[in-house]
Parts: structure tokens; C-alpha cells; sequence
């Protein structure tokens, strides 16, 4: 940056380096690769959004050129790895105070390399006074584009991209947030837009709104008649101001008229009666502090009332809220929640948004990239990169509301397959794929993420051993060590910076840490390795199956999934087994398992299903590579095919842990198939077919599933699912309802886990249910 300065060009990004706690390449990430802009500018913050792509490496594997090979002869493994660059695409979303301006435009332009616009989309009041300021400096031509269309725009891309978007807000609550599980129709619903006035507008399809009502009373009354009342002038110090104070020394409550409460009416002694009311009659000064509670309170209670009104007039029971009164700020939330839920009688449910200061950005995006279609894209949020959503209550973690400045981050990478609900959940919009909430359980959290610290020294050693010919291996190992230690911490004081805190959320923060440093898939060589050794077994254990009677191959059947199932790098008591035993294998691990009755037993009940007809069409949602995938899940499909049932494998499309990827599992398909002619045959008639499920978690999210796989149950009738795994069945989708059968069986490798499900290690979970009529 100093040799820019001698052009003339660098001064702006010297600025930035000394006003920030961030380096600006940290912020504005990947900027020589950016490709269009837009910005959002307010009264006091900006909000720019770029696309950039972004060159990471994969692991890909492939079969060996000559192919035929006889696994059981050969010493060499079954495939190949080769690790490759790979180009995708990434939203970039970053919020900075207005004064930070020029400093940012001067660093973006002395970083801009491979733009392929002339154009910047630009929206907010903001967007004029600015204009000629971001043309001199980027050179980019500024197009301004409609705020309340951005906005909506916006809004529709968060709620349909982002999980746990959205969320109430509960007085007193530890934590205060409570978020919703989208609904997989987010339409219609009601955005209400507190800016300086307030706009009610109706969303009912993707292009389709309607603003139906609005108030002057707003964002700019607040502001204006506090400036008046206290002589602050900035709209922050207000918001402060009206956190400490008391607004019954200056509102008239019911129980000053009635004595306490009126019974006639319904109304408790507490509820305002009369804003402002005592000031016309006292005679003593008010202190600034109460004045700017009760002037809140006044506007906060009349938007409630409003969007209520509006809300049961339409038939809506989802109210969106969003513009710069809200800001966070929790007496605010708390005020519209309380409005709402008195005047609806708790019918209409009032819904904040985690990235609600981004969405006229996002929206003025879109609205720029209509080319590219972006809206046919599933998009995922990037955990390694984005600020996460902070308290409301600044002494919870001042430093963490420090930890930038005032710079706040939001990254979103766009993933390779659109994602739908599966078509057989019972109910897609109460379906909640995670078991147990660590936002709420704080003993599970205190464990979880104590847990996650302790492994990771782990994960690094692994990472590293996974690239011996990198000389930066190591160095970039410390730099993923230290990323994912502050995203726990992070999540220590702020259990709900990204949603609900779950196990799943915690592996997936860590396999997007991992992507962030290159290390695509860690356990790459120990899956090649183990697939290699398993498919030499794969030939004496169909052997020995079938030399059993039809009752007792069933329950061998079973413990062969349940003993696959343990091999699982991901837990602890597993990893450490197999680190200090490498002989450890199949019978071992049959040998650790619960003898029967087991933990949760629907055995018996399976097993009279078996005997009558066979089912149409299983989904299997495979779990680990090499012994599970390969002894566990291929004997149980083999089975089923013979019994006449069409099966659909359905693997990971990217890697997590030692979990199975879809590529994998078409080659260890194939060394099968030249083995078995059960399994031979069922693929080359298409009654066995491997796909892709677009997930790269080691856990499973139902309602985030490949298109393509979904379209597929629903043109072979699946009416079986299968679920196997601690990660797949146990943390999430133990509670899962579906509209067919389904089995769901998992081996418990945690302790603690363990003991909280009333058992002990490697107890057995073995769930067959069955739809009520």
C-alpha cells in the first residue's frame, strides 16, 4: 500500500489500516477478483455487496486407468486422489459507518483488477449525496434502483437462502433471541419498514407486492422529537439514552387512574394509558433518559399496533420488521414484540432478521446481476468469514463488539445444486432437523463446545498429515487452529451469532474453516485407505450372510450396519481406538456393540415388516467410508434388492470427516459390482442408483436437499428411509416425522451423549416407525 501512495491512490487504504482493528484485505476479501458491486447507503452506515470468484482447491477422486483391477490380489489402493483448483462464486456483504467512506472507496479502487462492470447498482437516501464521490473514485457509473424493490428483494434472498434467518426477540430471556425454522413457502408474508416514516407492504410472490399503508410516525419522529426533549442529536445516543431510563415517571399507566388494574376491561395496572401523560400535570423537570423511554415506547406501541391491524386485515400471521429504528436495539424489538402480541392476542408472530441491515445491498445485487440469475443458485452462508449476529446487550462481550472496528461481515458461497425440501418430510414447516438446542441447554453447550476445543489439536495434526508435500501445510493448519478458537469463543458469549447453536452448526463452522485454509478433505487418504481394505473383505462377509437362515442373516444384516456405523473419525472414543489399534476391524467393532435389548429397540418390530411384502423404494443416507459404507450399507442394500425393493444410495456431494462422497461412492460401486452380480445387475437395470445429496456436512438437514434427489424419490415412490449415523439420525432427525417408513439407526460413540440418552458407550439405537394412518 505504501508504493500506491506514491501514485497518489494509497493514502484512502493507509487511512483504513489505522482505523480499523481488521486488515482491510480481511474485509474486503478477494477484492481483485470481484466482478460487480452494488451499495446501500443510509444516514450513518454503508452497505456494499460484490461477487467475486474464488479459487479454493478440491480433492477429486477417480478410478485408475485400468480399471478391472482385482482388489483382493492388489496391494494398490482403488483409486486415485488428485487435489485440484476449482472456481466458484461468492456474495461478499460489508457494513461500515459513512465516515469510513472515502477511506474504503480509495482501497477498493487501488484493489479492483478483473471487474467485468462499468456499473455500480446503487439504493438509500444515501445514493445521491454519494453519487459523484463513488463515480470520481471507482469509475464506476452509478445506477440508482428502487429502495422499497431492493428491499424486498432482499428480504425474499435472506429468507430463502438463510436457515435461521429470522427470529422473535424475548424480554428476559438468556438468550434473547429465539429463531424460526423458514417456512419452506416464505409467501405471503408482511414487511413493515421503520426508516423515518414507516411503509407496510404485502410480499405475495417473488415479484409480486404491494404497498398497502404506512404512518408518518416513525424512525424520523423518534428521532426528531428526542433531539427536541433531550438535545441529542444522534440517533445512537437516543436509543442509549432510552435504554436507562423509566418511562412509568412520565407515561400515565392504568393503575394511576384506576387504582391498578381494570378488571371490566382486561387491562393490567402496568399498561400505558396515556403517553407523556403524567408531564402535563406534574411539576418537576423529567430527566432525558425517561423521556426517551416513553417517546419509544409511544412510537415503538403505534407501528405494533399498526402492522397488527394491517396484518389480521390481509390474513397474515408473518410480520417482518426491518429499517434503521430497528438497528438491534432491544427495547425496540421488545416494544413491537409486546404491541403485537397484545393487539393479535398472540395470532400474528412479529419476526426480526439477522441480516436485516443488509438487505437493500443484497436486493440492489440482484437487481444488477438479473443476467446471471442468482435466484436459481442455492446459497449458503459462509461461517468462516461472516461477523455473526451480536447481543443486544453490549456488557455481555464489549470486546467482541470491537473485534472490527465498525465493520460487520457477511459472506454467502454459492453451492453447486439448487436444495428443496425431501418430498416425503410429514410436515416441511415444523420439520426442525437438529435434536437439541444448545442456544436453550446450556449444560449441553458448555460440553459441546468444550468438546470441539479439545479436538482440535486433532484436527490440525490431521490436516496437516493430509498434505506432506505442502511446505505451508503446517502454517496454514495454525492459521484454521486459530479461526475456528475464535469462532468458539465467539459462540461462548453469543450462543446465537448464526441461528441456533447445534453440533451441526459446530462441524459445519469447522469444515468451513478447513475450506478457508485449503484443506478441502483432511481424511481423503484415511477413506482411500480404509475403502481399500474394506472392499478386500467385502467377498466373506456376503459369503458368510448367505450361508445364514433368512431370521438370523436379518439380525446380522443389522449388526453389520451398527458395526460399520462405529467407524466414525469423527468421534473421540473412536479416533483414539483406531489410532492405538490399527487391527481393529469388523468383528472388533461388533464385539464393542450393546447386546441386545438395545437403547432404543424397534428390532423386533423391523423384522415382522420384513416378512410381509417388500417395500417399493428405499432412500439410504449413507455415513462413513470404508468398513460402514462398504460392509455395513452394501450387504443391507444387497438385501433389499433381492427382495424385490429399488434402492437409492444417497452419499455427501462434498467431504465432511471420513464421511462417504457421492464420487467415492460410484467407484467403490464399481468394485462391488464386478464382484457381486446382485449388486452387478441393479446398477446396470437402474434399480440401484447412487446419488448426490448437495450437503457436505457430517450431519443432515431434510429440508436442504439436491433437487435432483428429490425428484427421484418422488418418480420411484420411496416409501423407506433409511438414516444411519450419530450425525445423520442422532444429532439431527431423531425427531423427524415422515410420511413413510423410516429406520433410523446409529451407534453411540460419546459418553456424554450417551449418559444423557439414559445409556452407555457404543449403545445401540435401532428406530423403526411407522406413519400413524
Amino acid at each position: 500500500m505504501a508504493e500506491r501512495g506514491a501514485s497518489g491512490g494509497g493514502s484512502g487504504g493507509d487511512s483504513l489500516d489505522k482505523s480499523i482493528t481488521l486488515p482491510p484485505d480481511e474485509i474486503f476479501r478477494n477484492l481483485e477478483n470481484a466482478k460487480r458491486f452494488a451499495i446501500d447507503i443510509g444516514g450513518s452506515l454503508t452497505k456494499l455487496a460484490y461477487y467475486s470468484t474464488v479459487q479454493h482447491k478440491v480433492a477429486k477422486v477417480r478410478s485408475f486407468d485400468h480399471p478391472g483391477k482385482d482388489v483382493e490380489q492388489d496391494h494398490e489402493p482403488p483409486y486415485e486422489i488428485s487435489v485440484q483448483e476449482e472456481i466458484t462464486a461468492r456474495l461478499h456483504f460489508i457494513k461500515f459507518e459513512n465516515t469510513y467512506m472515502e477511506a474504503c472507496l480509495d482501497f477498493i479502487r487501488d484493489h479492483l483488477v478483473n471487474t467485468e462492470t462499468k456499473v455500480i447498482q446503487a439504493t438509500g437516501g444515501g445514493a445521491y449525496k454519494f453519487k459523484d464521490l463513488i463515480e470520481e473514485k471507482l469509475r464506476l457509473k452509478v445506477d440508482k434502483e428502487d429502495v422499497m424493490t431492493c428491499l424486498i428483494k432482499g428480504c425474499n434472498f435472506v429468507l430463502k437462502n438463510i436457515p435461521h434467518e429470522a427470529f422473535m426477540y424475548q424480554k428476559d430471556s438468556d438468550p434473547e433471541f429465539r429463531f424460526q425454522t423458514n417456512h419452506p413457502n416464505i409467501f405471503p408474508y408482511l414487511l413493515v419498514n421503520i426508516g423515518s416514516g414507516v411503509s407496510i407492504v404485502k410480499v405475495e410472490t417473488e415479484d409480486r407486492f404491494e404497498w398497502i399503508g404506512g404512518s408518518s410516525i416513525g424512525g424520523g419522529t423518534f428521532w426528531g422529537l428526542g433531539a427536541l426533549l433531550t438535545k441529542t442529536k444522534k440517533f445512537d445516543e437516543l436509543l442509549q439514552l432510552a435504554s436507562r431510563g423509566r418511562h412509568a415517571n412520565v407515561d400515565m399507566l392504568v393503575q394511576d387512574i384506576y387504582g391498578g388494574a381494570h378488571q371490566t376491561l382486561g387491562l393490567s395496572g402496568n399498561l400505558i394509558a396515556s403517553s407523556f401523560g403524567k408531564s402535563a400535570t406534574a411539576d418537576r423537570e423529567f430527566s432525558k433518559e425517561d423521556m426517551a423511554k416513553s417517546l419509544l415506547h409511544m412510537i415503538s406501541n403505534d407501528i405494533g399496533q399498526l402492522a397488527c391491524l394491517y396484518a389480521k386485515l390481509h390474513g397474515l400471521d408473518r410480520v417482518y420488521f426491518g429499517g434503521f429504528f430497528i438497528r438491534g436495539h432491544p427495547v425496540t424489538m421488545r416494544t413491537i414484540t409486546y404491541s403485537i402480541n397484545f393487539f393479535s392476542k398472540g395470532e400474528v408472530q412479529a419476526l426480526f432478521l439477522r441480516h436485516e441491515g443488509y438487505l437493500g445491498a443484497i436486493g440492489a445485487f440482484l437487481k444488477g446481476a438479473e443476467q446471471d440469475s442468482p435466484n436459481q443458485y442455492s446459497w449458503g452462508e459462509n461461517y468462516a468469514a461472516s461477523s455473526g449476529l451480536m447481543s443486544t446487550s453490549p456488557e455481555l462481550c464489549p470486546t467482541q463488539r470491537a473485534r472490527s472496528g465498525t465493520f460487520d461481515l457477511l459472506e454467502m458461497d454459492r453451492l453447486e445444486r439448487p436444495l428443496v425440501n425431501l418430498p416425503l418430510l410429514l410436515d416441511p414447516s415444523s420439520y426442525v432437523p437438529d435434536t437439541v438446542d444448545l442456544t436453550d441447554d446450556a449444560l449441553a453447550r458448555q460440553y459441546w463446545l468444550t468438546c470441539f476445543e479439545e479436538a482440535l489439536d486433532g484436527v490440525v495434526k490431521r490436516a496437516v498429515a493430509s498434505q506432506p508435500e505442502s511446505i505451508d501445510a503446517a502454517e496454514r493448519a495454525e492459521k484454521f487452529r486459530q479461526k475456528y478458537w475464535s469462532k468458539l469463543q465467539t459462540l461462548r458469549h453469543q450462543p446465537f451469532a448464526y441461528g441456533t447453536l447445534t453440533v451441526r452448526s459446530l462441524l459445519d463452522t469447522r469444515e468451513h474453516c478447513l475450506n478457508e485454509f485449503n484443506f478441502p478433505d483432511p481424511y481423503s487418504k484415511v477413506k482411500q485407505k480404509e475403502n481399500g481394505l474394506a472392499l478386500k473383505c467385502f467377498q466373506s462377509v456376503t459369503r458368510s450372510l448367505d450361508s445364514l437362515g433368512w431370521e438370523e442373516r436379518q439380525l446380522a444384516l443389522v449388526k453389520g450396519l451398527l458395526a460399520g456405523n462405529v467407524f466414525d473419525w469423527g468421534a473421540k472414543a473412536v479416533s483414539d481406538v483406531l489410532e492405538s489399534d490399527p487391527q481393529f476391524g469388523f468383528e472388533e467393532a461388533k464385539r464393542k456393540l450393546q447386546e441386545r435389548p438395545w437403547l432404543v429397540d424397534s428390532y423386533t418390530k423391523w423384522l415382522q415388516r420384513l416378512k410381509g411384502p417388500p417395500h417399493k423404494c428405499a432412500l439410504i443416507f449413507a455415513d462413513n467410508s470404508g468398513i460402514d459404507i462398504i460392509l455395513g450399507v452394501f450387504p443391507f442394500v444387497r438385501e433389499l434388492l433381492f427382495r424385490g425393493t429399488e434402492v437409492i444410495l444417497a452419499c455427501n456431494s462434498g467431504p465432511a470427516l471420513n464421511d462417504v462422497t457421492y464420487s467415492e461412492s460410484l467407484i467403490v460401486a464399481e468394485h462391488i459390482a464386478a464382484m457381486d452380480p446382485i449388486i452387478c445387475s441393479a446398477l446396470r437395470e437402474d434399480r440401484l442408483l447412487l446419488v448426490q445429496t448437495g450437503s457436505s456436512s457430517p450431519c443432515l438437514d431434510l429440508s436442504r436437499l439436491d433437487k435432483g434427489l428429490a425428484v427421484l424419490v418422488r418418480e420411484r415412490g420411496a416409501d423407506l428411509v433409511v438414516i444411519e449415523g450419530m450425525g445423520r439420525a442422532i444429532h439431527t432427525n431423531y425427531h423427524a416425522l415422515l410420511c413413510c417408513e423410516s429406520l433410523k439407526l446409529a451407534v453411540v460413540k460419546n459418553a456424554w451423549l450417551a449418559e444423557r440418552l439414559g445409556g452407555q458407550l457404543f449403545s445401540v439405537i435401532f428406530k423403526y416407525e411407522v406413519p400413524t394412518e
